[in-house]
């Protein structure tokens, strides 16, 4: 297949290997892709598509097989429009953007508010369209979903689940099997509570436990189960459903079990939801601090920059600066956008682009890139490169791209994770059946106790995720020191660099 081209979409839903090697059949699987690859740690798809593919194409199919892809809103500022023809023109140009899920504008407010495909359309691009069609347009300062604030939220969010988990599940865990460990605490609840109403307790703590904070894996893992395609979260709800309902009939109907076995595992079920939030949790703040790098490289550009307008200075974001405006760098501050001085004479540090500590000398006439520190002197100079077109937003656009690149040693761990989840319930079901068959009496209860520690026990993720978090605390790590790699192979290909 010749004249491909390459597409890459954010995905949402990915909890471990196997979703992302299902994310990626199902996008290799539209008739046209060449090639795609789906990043665990990023969440970033890679597509090699034909012309004949449409977004829509792709964005259906990971829709159907459960990881739709990520969509962001912007919120854009529009001037030059006077009618209502002008606003149906606008929306026409926006609409037919690839990427664009829908686009409203509001010819009173001089806005549109755009919905679009995260990784496909950004939110410069769409102003550059609007910009395109006759009417000037930018990005409203504080409109959009950050991809990092998104991550830190999800974070927020995990942490507050597994806390209230873990407070629910704490007096399940102490009143079932702190009366194994002290035999005098099972008699004290024995005389005081009773039986019957500690395993009521139990029940209802851990059905908070299952339809609170547990309720995540019950609504991803089944709907992945009925699809064929059964996930960690398939997993841990099989598992933990397992253990729940049998305690359910050993509490309200004890009588439908074999004499004997009617014990309850209410701590499993409850136990069990808290531990992989705590891995959820924990896996979250990696991937968190594995884009440290990049926020930082983010971070030089400054936010706001001194725009000369008639004749005045006003301070204006960033983001709102187009090609031709005229700027200001006073002493110490940093040049927003890259451009050529038009006026004055100065020292500016340009360490982070070329690695050379001595300032180099602007005067008129010099070009500029934006983030580097302007020295004593006062400079103006016209904006050439905004937005994406930065040096150093091609600089972090390549050091992206190269942690979102999979490395051939993925390969393995891909064909791997391909079969593991059936290959471990096709074992839990094996072990069920083998304990139940061959295992000393009660044989029902430890049959069910082994087959939801196979399940709950053999979890993918971290196959899944140690190559793409090392990719990315590779780059992310060599980008400050000043390394960049253009692709991810090159960082595996450096375990064959002697020092000879």
């Amino acid at each position: 297949m010749s004249d491909l081209q390459s597409l890459s979409l954010k995905v949402t839903g990915l909890n471990c290997a196997g979703c992302a090697g299902r994310a990626e059949r199902a996008l290799a699987g539209v008739n046209g892709v060449g090639a795609a690859s789906v990043n665990l740690a990023t969440t970033v798809a890679t597509v090699q598509h034909g012309a004949d593919v449409t977004v829509e194409d792709l964005t259906g199919a990971l829709k159907a097989a459960g990881y739709p892809a990520a969509e962001a809103e912007v919120l854009l500022s529009i001037t030059g429009m006077n009618c209502a023809s002008c606003v149906g023109r606008v929306e026409r140009s926006l609409a037919s953007a690839p990427g664009v899920i829908r686009a409203a504008v509001n010819l009173a407010g001089e806005t549109a508010r755009v919905r679009y495909v995260e990784g496909v359309a950004t939110p410069e691009g769409l102003a550059r369209i609007v910009s395109d069609s006759g009417y000037a347009a930018r990005v409203r300062s504080g409109s959009g979903e950050n991809a990092e604030q998104r991550r830190a939220e999800e974070a927020r969010a995990l942490k507050r689940n597994t806390l209230v988990a873990a407070a629910l599940a704490l007096p399940v865990f102490v009143i079932e099997m702190g009366g194994h460990m002290i035999p005098a605490l099972h008699h004290w609840v024995a005389a005081n509570i009773g039986t019957h109403n500690s395993h009521l307790f139990q029940f209802v703590l851990t059905l908070a436990v299952l339809a609170g904070p547990g309720r995540m894996f019950y609504a991803r893992g089944f709907p992945a189960l009925l699809r064929g395609a059964p996930d960690m979260n398939a997993l841990v709800a099989m598992g933990t459903a397992a253990a729940f309902l049998f305690s359910v009939v050993a509490t309200f109907a004890p009588g439908l079990l074999p004499a004997g076995t009617a014990n309850v595992y209410y701590e499993a079920a409850a136990v069990i939801v808290v531990l992989i939030l705590v891995g959820r949790w924990m896996e979250a703040r990696a991937k968190g601090r594995t884009g440290a790098a990049i926020r930082r490289l983010v971070g030089l550009q400054p936010r706001v920059a001194t725009l000369l307008r008639g004749g005045e200075a006003v301070e204006v974001p960033v983001a709102e600066i187009v090609a031709g405006d005229v700027l200001r760098a006073k002493p110490g501050e940093r040049i927003a956008v890259d451009g050529v001085v038009t006026t004055g004479n100065s020292y500016v540090d340009e360490s982070m682009i070329t690695g050379e500590p001595v300032p180099a000398a602007k005067s008129e006439g010099a070009e500029v890139t934006g983030g580097t520190v302007n020295g004593a002197g006062v400079l103006e100079y016209r904006a050439t490169r905004v937005g994406a077109d930065t040096l150093l937003a091609q600089i972090v656009a390549m050091v992206e791209q190269a942690q979102a690149a999979k490395l051939p040693v993925q390969g393995l761990v891909d064909r791997i994770t391909l079969w593991f989840v059936p290959a471990v319930m096709g074992l839990a079901a094996l072990t069920v059946l083998l304990w139940a068959v061959f295992g000393p009496a009660p044989a029902l209860p430890f049959a069910l106790v082994a087959g939801v520690s196979v399940l709950i026990i053999a979890c993918p993720c971290a196959m899944g995720l140690a190559t793409p978090t090392s990719i990315m605390v590779g780059t992310g790590r060599a980008a400050e020191l000043g390394v960049l790699f253009r692709k991810g192979e090159a960082l595996q290909a450096l375990r064959d660099v002697s020092r000879s």
